[in-house]
């Protein structure tokens, strides 16, 4: 096969490929004359309401069709999971890269440098714009292929070359100019290796790009995250929290000047800054709309607020049931006024306590999370036990040993740091996790270690929290519409 004809999988039935009798194992050749080299030309070019569209069937025997339907109209063709093309792979070698502080024998999809401007469209990735072509940055412009993520790190020239490891580097970021003048909306990050692109340097970037607001919607600065696995890379220190609280300032100093320009704070400190200084978060309203939720900016603040909300709904109903209860309690007293003995009380009504919350059955669930998040996690698991009588809540922080204990986020714990740090532990008749623990769409650790390993292993039912408070309250009481 060619490299550029698209095997089709199936056809979506009532569709018009199925009207034209075009069969999963046929092959997408061209469309209107030209070759598809990936996903967006063939959605870009059969926007057309009139197509030519040649079919290599498997024996080989070509057929065109002549094609008219209204605009937009889908053809039902459908083709193998991705691109439609290869992945392109990142052909840095930055100073600060994760994937080579990993250890070996992890899957081999982990191992994957991702640096494809067609996934920073589709899923939010970011690109260096060293790996583009000049046919890349025209396709992106054409098809007006926005937002486009990009990491940036420093806009010092020469610097981004050694960040980078990549002599194209400094040269790469007048893509950007390109972008600007077309319109195309940019986010951006900057990854902070302390001695190197801060201080001074963060200055100069951040107020560089901000010359391409509006259409740089936003830009993050987030601390480099280092493992135990650094042999023979380069050295680089972790940042203290004097060091936390001067980026901290810096960026706030920037959003007050950017602001009452363009209503927009333009650049945010990841939520690792904040924990790290001992400073307290942003209020929602400073994050304008969350873009970069992602990448750490802001994720705590909106489940700290989600979370609030459902619990002002459980204060809710603690008042209303008080109140009810009351009023019943009162009505029985004057009732049986006469019928009581002396020092007696009536008991209180079924499934509420005396003082007439809702108690419902007994519960002990548990919480795991990584140590960046575990404070807070605790503070509003302590405010829903308080709201729900009967009910106990286990909060378990857990370090990373797999790659190190600087690493604190939840998503990159291993279930055998689950395992290892749980085991032995009360956890009650349920196990909490948050979803970004795992494999996306899948019920597999980073490790490879599966849910129901982890659950058999220390004997516990696990529920995956989705990532929003609403959620993590609702399952923490148990009213998620689950049999717990």
């Amino acid at each position: 096969m060619n490299k550029h004809e698209h095997l089709i999988q199936d056809i979506r039935p009532g569709s018009i490929a199925e009207e034209l009798e075009i069969e999963p194992g046929d092959s997408l050749v061209s469309v209107n004359g030209e070759e598809i080299l990936d996903l967006f030309d063939y959605q870009y070019l059969t926007e057309d309401d009139e197509l030519d569209l040649l079919i290599r069937k498997p024996d080989g025997e070509e057929w065109l069709y002549e094609i008219e339907k209204d605009p937009d109209e889908d053809l039902g063709l459908i083709f193998p999971p991705g691109l439609m093309d290869e992945y392109r792979s990142c052909r840095n070698k930055c100073i600060f890269c994760f994937i080579d502080q990993m250890p070996p024998g992890m899957r081999k999809t982990l191992y994957f440098k991702d640096d494809d401007a067609r996934l920073s469209f589709l899923q939010g990735n970011y690109i260096t714009l060293t790996n583009l072509s000049e046919e890349d940055v025209e396709r992106i412009i054409r098809y007006r292929l926005s937002p486009i993520n990009i990491s940036v790190h420093t806009t010092d020239p020469a610097l981004r070359c050694r960040m980078l490891n990549n002599q194209k580097a400094g040269v790469s970021l007048s893509v950007m100019d390109r972008f600007y003048a077309a319109g195309i909306e940019m986010n951006a990050q900057i990854v902070l290796c302390r001695g190197i692109n801060d201080g001074d340097k963060l200055n100069e970037t951040i107020e560089r790009l901000s010359r391409y607001l509006p259409y740089l919607s936003s830009l993050s600065v987030v601390p480099v995250g280092l493992t135990k696995y650094r042999e023979r890379l380069y050295p680089l220190e972790a940042f203290t929290p004097a060091d936390a609280e001067a980026v901290i300032g810096q960026i706030h100093a920037f959003q007050e000047k950017l602001y009452p320009l363009y209503e927009n704070h333009f650049v945010h400190a990841s939520d690792e800054w904040y924990l790290l200084a001992g400073l307290p978060l942003p209020e929602a309203d400073s994050y304008d709309g969350y873009p970069q939720l992602e990448n750490g900016v802001g994720m705590l603040r909106l489940l700290i607020d989600e979370a609030e909300e459902a619990l002002a709904g459980l204060e809710r109903s603690a008042t209303q049931a008080s109140g009810q209860a009351a009023a019943t309690a009162g009505a029985e007293d004057r009732q049986g006024e006469e019928d009581r003995s002396p020092g007696g009380g009536l008991p209180a009504p079924d499934g509420q306590s005396p003082s007439g919350c809702l108690t419902g059955k007994m519960r002990h669930v548990s919480v795991a999370t990584g140590l960046l998040a575990a404070d807070a996690i605790a503070s509003l698991a302590a405010r829903t036990a308080a709201l729900v009588p009967g009910l106990e809540i286990s909060v378990y922080p857990v370090k990373n040993r797999f790659f190190g204990e600087r690493i604190t986020v939840s998503g990159l714990l291993t279930g055998g740091d689950l395992k290892e740090a749980l085991s032995g532990k009360a956890l009650g008749e349920e196990l909490l996790l948050p979803v970004n623990m795992l494999r996306s769409g899948e019920e597999v650790f980073l490790d490879d270690m599966t849910v129901p390993e982890l659950s058999d292993s220390l004997q516990v039912p696990i529920r995956i929290v989705e990532s929003n408070g609403i959620d993590l309250i609702e399952k923490l009481v148990g009213t998620d519409g689950k049999k717990a």
